[in-house]
C-alpha cells in the first residue's frame, strides 16, 4: 500500500508532535488531528490541521478523508471511563468512519495484557485493529524518556511479559517511539506485528528493517498479539464490546 497522506491521532500529545514532524520529514503529506485549533499550539510548517473530537465519530470524517496511513498516539490519563472513551473510543471511532483501507500504526503500552481498566481498553483497541483486516503495526512502548544518556539502541520484544509497572519494564524516548511508528507504515516486515519497544545501552540503529524482520507476525484472524498470554477470553467481555468487534471483523 502506497502511503501519501498520513493522519496523526493524538497530534498535540508529546509523542504525537514527534510523529507529525517525523511524517513530514519522511515526505508524507501530514494531517494533525486536534480538538481545538486555537489551543493546538505550533506544528511544523506543512502540517495540515483538522479539527475533530475523538469521542464523536461524526466529527472525524474530514480527518480521515483520503488518508492512506494513520498513526495513533493518543491516550487518556483518567479513570476507566476516560480509557473507554479515549483509548478504545478513538480507535473505534476513527476506523468506523474510514471509507477506504489505510495502513495503521497504533501505540498502546508495555504491560497492556496485565489487567487494569486502562490496559483492558487499550487492548480492546488493539483487537479492533487486528479484526478490521487493515495492514497494521502495534507498538507497545516502555516508559517515556527515562533513558540514561547511553540508552539509545532499540529493542523489540514480544509476548508482553514485563509487568512490573515501573521503568524496570523498559524505557524509550518519545522521539524514538514516533520514529518507529512512522517507519512501520512503509515496512512490509512490520505488517501484522505487535511488539514491545524499549531502548537499551548502545547507539541508535540507522536501519530498523532487521528489527522488524526478526519479529513474529500475529497469527491470521488472531485477536491478540503473537505470544501474548490468553487471559482476556472473548466470552467474558462486555456484550457491547463483542458486538463492536464483530462489526469490525473483515471490514476491510
Amino acid at each position: 500500500m502506497a502511503i501519501d497522506l498520513v493522519l496523526v491521532v493524538g497530534a498535540t500529545g508529546s509523542v504525537g508532535r514527534h510523529a507529525v514532524a517525523g511524517a513530514l520529514d519522511a515526505g508524507y503529506r501530514t494531517r494533525a488531528l486536534v480538538r481545538d485549533r486555537a489551543r493546538a499550539g505550533r506544528f511544523p510548517e506543512g502540517a495540515q490541521l483538522v479539527v475533530g473530537d475523538l469521542t464523536d465519530p461524526g466529527t472525524l470524517r474530514e480527518a480521515v478523508a483520503g488518508v492512506t496511513g494513520i498513526v495513533f498516539t493518543h491516550g487518556s490519563h483518567g479513570d476507566a471511563r476516560a480509557a473507554q472513551l479515549v483509548d478504545y473510543g478513538a480507535v473505534h471511532n476513527v476506523l468506523s468512519v474510514l471509507d477506504v483501507p489505510a495502513r495503521i500504526a497504533l501505540m498502546t503500552t508495555i504491560g497492556v495484557t496485565k489487567h487494569t481498566p486502562g490496559h483492558d481498553w487499550k487492548r480492546r483497541g488493539e483487537r479492533l485493529v487486528r479484526a478490521s483486516g487493515l495492514p497494521y503495526t502495534i507498538v507497545r512502548p516502555g516508559w517515556f524518556d527515562y533513558n540514561e544518556p547511553d540508552q539509545h539502541r532499540l529493542v523489540m520484544v514480544q509476548g508482553d511479559t514485563r509487568w512490573a509497572g515501573a521503568p524496570s519494564d523498559g524505557v524509550v524516548s518519545r522521539a524514538q517511539i514516533a520514529h518507529v511508528l512512522v517507519a512501520s507504515l512503509t515496512s512490509d516486515a512490520a505488517d501484522r506485528r505487535t511488539f514491545e519497544l524499549v531502548a537499551e545501552q548502545g547507539a541508535a540503529q540507522s536501519d530498523l528493517a532487521p528489527l522488524f524482520t526478526a519479529l513474529q507476525p500475529d497469527p491470521a484472524a488472531a485477536l491478540d498479539g503473537v505470544l501474548d498470554r490468553d487471559n482476556m477470553p472473548l466470552d467474558q467481555e462486555p456484550a457491547a464490546v463483542v458486538a463492536e468487534l464483530d462489526a469490525f471483523r473483515g471490514r476491510f
